[in-house]
């Protein structure tokens, strides 16, 4: 159980009611010891990679109540990720073009027209990722006019460039991140593809801190900025 002495929104001075809640002599927010000590939960199991129905069944939870937890934590990580990157875009930077196709799609020929396309950039070890229009407003475009096999000898081309610059002896951290990306989302059957920018920067958030460092945030974006 978490035991506080500021409030977790502004901190200001709580002092506990009768009831077994926390209020707060300032902001005057009042919120359950458990509450608090369920969010703060849920965010380490995030921060450590606990998959939300894991995290549901150790804790006893509903699933879809840990994955609405989870889906506003990614959306928290992408506010931080944007301020972040505010802080070092007038930086100098490389970047590399990247595409993600899931891995049960990738034997597909239409489904090229599912891969994610985006930049990522490297601020000093720092990984920002920009995400690129997606091809699925053309996929039937493209069938309607036998284009497909056009299509797909060039995005093979592309896939073999990404190839080389992957297994190239310069690691840096843009390659580091895509191997962190791809075995971070293998354990997902399927990302629906309107979500996909928010696993991408769940990624680059926890990539580019530590897991003690990611939590710190998260906490305080949660009961402050997010609230």
């Amino acid at each position: 159980m978490q035991w506080l002495v500021t409030c977790l929104y502004c901190h200001g001075h709580v002092y506990h009611l009768k009831d077994g809640r926390i209020q707060c002599s300032q902001c005057t927010q009042r919120i359950s010891r458990h509450k608090i000590n369920k969010i703060m939960t849920l965010i380490s199991s995030y921060v450590h990679n606990e998959s939300a129905y894991s995290s549901a069944k150790r804790l006893g939870l509903s699933y879809l109540s840990v994955q609405q937890y989870y889906e506003e934590f990614r959306i928290l990580s992408a506010a931080i990720c944007e301020r972040e990157y505010e802080m070092c875009r007038h930086f100098s930077c490389e970047y590399e073009e990247y595409f993600y196709l899931e891995h049960s799609k990738r034997h597909c020929k239409e489904a090229v027209f599912d891969a994610h396309n985006f930049l990522t950039f490297d601020y000093n070890t720092h990984i920002y990722n920009l995400l690129l229009p997606s091809l699925q407003h053309y996929k039937q475009q493209f069938i309607n006019d036998n284009l497909t096999d056009t299509y797909l000898n060039e995005f093979n081309s592309f896939k073999r460039k990404s190839k080389i610059i992957k297994v190239s002896s310069r690691i840096n951290s843009i390659v580091t991140f895509w191997e962190y990306l791809e075995k971070a989302l293998r354990k997902y059957r399927g990302i629906q593809h309107k979500n996909f920018a928010y696993f991408l920067k769940e990624c680059e958030f926890k990539y580019n801190h530590t897991k003690a460092s990611a939590q710190e945030l998260l906490i305080d974006e949660y009961f402050t900025t997010g609230r």
